[in-house]
């Protein structure tokens, strides 16, 4: 009931709602009029085909894969009231189909990658437009300290920055619209660009107008992040915001094409005025009085058109972690509001990330033919999920492939126009994606090898010799409660390491043993609980059911759950010492935690051998596991085992006899 009733609150469409949806959701898609028409008409002399033609191309793929795509399908594919691509995976899983994971963790890595290029090209394409007062300027400190104000104040959360940016944002949209429609007002030779046919036209006829299809992509790099923070604003907020914003980017990228085709022949560089310099069409559209102010609400803007990027990585490494796909970090919780989390070491790497980019490419230009290389690969993966779900939703068979044809098309051609750019700086993007999906391809597979070859065993064969451990005083007292981590998913079953742990290892001597077991489920904010007791008042087993966006943090649940069965009267956890138990003493917990090593004992494939030493190394930078659970450092027990996967052939050894001896040491 309180997920439900939290739901239908978040999809609640407010004023207030929509402005803090335009400072969290629109930064990326909404700062493309900075260089979209610029790079699509780079150097050549202006064509009045040319600019029709990308015009129509804009609009349309704004319509197609922004409105249609993402605004009215992909955000049907809720997880209650969540979205990304990861959300989106949770839900077609449950088709049981094999593969499901590759687009999944193509395109998670796709996204984070982008997150790396999209606010060096924002920034520096707004700063840039100081270069029309001082040509010479180096733009690279001034473009590194802001990414660093940035990302310095992701730690109070996206509630603030979305009460700070959403006004940004709306003067942003409102002056995009007036740049655009003053020119409009005189000339409106440009709505032809509606017609489909020129952006057909332009491709099928103009020999570079393929190659410009890589650049018109940039108007709609944005859509993902659109999808990944549903969970932050509401998917009423976002299409009612949308509305709005989309007539505010035509509006402008129109104004920007009216101003070109007035001047027809000649280059950005001639209309630029200054030798060296490209001129880019947003800022010509300005008159000389607001320019100042236009490239300062221009930087404001850029600057958070890197947010809706970062707090969508931030979300998506979340999920990674609980469907163990990424290595556990930190996360924190800047405000009480539900999605708002805020992770350092990805904040800081995304942030070292960034300061590559600037350093590498330096000018805006040279970024763009990185952009777009992987966002594209990401939409193709979010479109084969998409068809998934639809199976899984019932939609008819004849819609779905019809709709899944029409996107492998559009973002096929997408893609295809995109690898041009690879010698260009494209590769760059493929090669952060590609660093990320390996380390998810790893951590899921090892975990993947580590469970196929854990050893359970059942409780039911151990039930005697736990009792008359916990009643034998020849033994000294382990702790009153001792809490072991297992894996089991069956609540019949535990690790046989556990039981080494108890009954050889030291024997552990407790009065309540518990096992604690963590179930990750596909609902995102989900938090149940269930609880066996094995044997009364000696084993009790407690299984959490958390969604894939809940933190578990076990020491407090733990908590409850114990202070909940004392109301009932399920439990006793008072000391059984005589002495404290008179007095009402609760007795101590001791949490247990496995860590399991590669043994050397192992003859394993050579891939497997390279999956799981990279594995092992990622565990050391990662969260030890007793961090991980949220347990308290004081009450923690760590204790290592091998992990002996597939242990060598018996080895053949010959005894020698102490009438053999005298024999060896004269040949030695």
């Amino acid at each position: 009931m309180a997920v439900s009733t939290s739901h239908k609150q978040l999809n609640k469409v407010t004023l207030g709602g929509l402005i803090v949806t335009l400072g969290i959701i629109y930064g990326d898609i909404g700062t493309s009029p900075l260089y979209v028409m610029k790079a699509i008409m780079g150097d050549q002399p202006i064509q009045d085909d040319v600019v029709l033609g990308a015009l129509s191309c804009i609009f349309w793929t704004l319509t197609l894969q922004t409105t249609f795509k993402y605004v009215i399908l992909t955000l049907q594919a809720d997880n209650k009231g969540e979205g990304g691509i990861f959300s989106l995976y949770t839900l077609v899983k449950r088709l049981k189909k094999k593969g499901l994971i590759v687009p999944a963790i193509i395109g998670g890595s796709a996204l984070l990658a982008d997150g790396i290029i999209t606010p060096p090209i924002s920034v520096s394409s707004a700063i840039e437009g100081l270069k029309i007062y001082r040509p010479e300027l180096n733009t690279v400190p001034i473009v590194i300290s802001i990414l660093f104000v940035l990302f310095f104040i992701q730690r109070f959360g996206s509630k603030f920055v979305g009460k700070f940016f959403g006004p940004m944002m709306l003067l942003w949209f409102g002056m995009l619209g007036v740049l655009g429609l003053i020119p409009m007002l005189s000339n409106l030779c440009v709505i032809k660009a509606l017609n489909p046919y020129y952006a057909i036209h332009l491709l099928s006829i103009h020999h570079e107008g393929f190659y410009v299809l890589g650049f018109v992509f940039l108007c709609t790099t944005g859509a993902e992040a659109l999808y990944s923070d549903m969970g932050h604003c509401g998917r009423g907020n976002i299409r009612i915001s949308w509305g709005f914003v989309k007539s505010m980017l035509v509006l402008n990228y129109f104004g920007q094409g009216v101003y070109l085709m007035e001047h027809h022949g000649k280059t950005l560089m001639e209309l630029s005025g200054t030798p060296g310099n490209q001129g880019n069409p947003f800022y010509l559209l300005m008159p000389d009085w607001f320019l100042p102010f236009g490239i300062a609400i221009a930087t404001s803007a850029a600057v958070i058109a890197s947010q809706a990027l970062i707090s969508g990585s931030f979300t998506l490494i979340s999920e990674a972690m609980r469907l163990n796909f990424w290595p556990k970090v930190s996360v924190k919780f800047p405000t009480d509001l539900r999605g708002q989390i805020y992770i350092p070491s990805i904040n800081w790497l995304l942030f070292l990330g960034c300061v590559f980019i600037v350093l590498h490419f330096k000018e805006s230009g040279n970024m763009e033919a990185a952009y777009g290389l992987a966002i594209v690969m990401c939409m193709i993966m979010t479109t084969i999920l998409l068809g998934y779900y639809m199976v899984m939703k019932r939609y008819n068979p004849a819609a779905i492939v019809g709709i899944i044809l029409v996107y492998f098309a559009i973002e096929f051609s997408f893609l295809i126009a995109n690898i041009s750019k690879f010698s260009h700086g494209g590769y760059v993007s493929l090669i952060i994606a590609g660093l990320l999906a390996i380390i998810m391809t790893v951590w899921h597979t090892a975990k993947k090898i580590r469970s196929e070859y854990t050893e359970f065993t059942k409780i039911d064969n151990y039930k005697n010799v736990l009792s008359e451990l916990s009643h034998d005083t020849s033994i000294p007292k382990y702790a009153t409660h001792l809490v072991y981590m297992t894996n089991a998913n069956l609540g019949d079953e535990i690790e046989s390491k556990i039981i080494y742990s108890i009954l050889q290892k030291r024997p552990k001597r407790a009065d309540i043993y518990w096992f604690v077991h963590v179930n990750v489920v596909d609902e995102p904010y989900r938090m149940d609980y269930r609880v066996r007791e094995i044997m009364k008042d000696d084993v009790i087993r407690v299984d959490f059911y958390l969604g894939f966006r809940v933190a578990p943090r076990i020491n407090l649940m733990f908590k409850k759950v114990v202070q909940d069965m004392v109301k009932r009267g399920e439990v006793d956890i008072t000391s059984r010492y005589e002495s404290l138990n008179r007095n009402n003493v609760i007795g101590d917990f001791k949490f247990v935690i496995i860590e399991k090593f590669l043994s050397y004992e192992n003859e394993i494939p050579w891939y497997e051998r390279i999956i799981l030493d990279i594995y092992f190394i990622l565990k050391k930078v990662s969260l030890s596991e007793g961090r991980a659970f949220g347990l308290d450092s004081s009450s923690i027990k760590v204790e290592k085992f091998p992990i002996v996967i597939h242990p060598p052939e018996d080895l053949t050894l010959t005894r020698v006899e102490n009438n053999q001896q005298q024999s060896y040491e004269k040949d030695l």
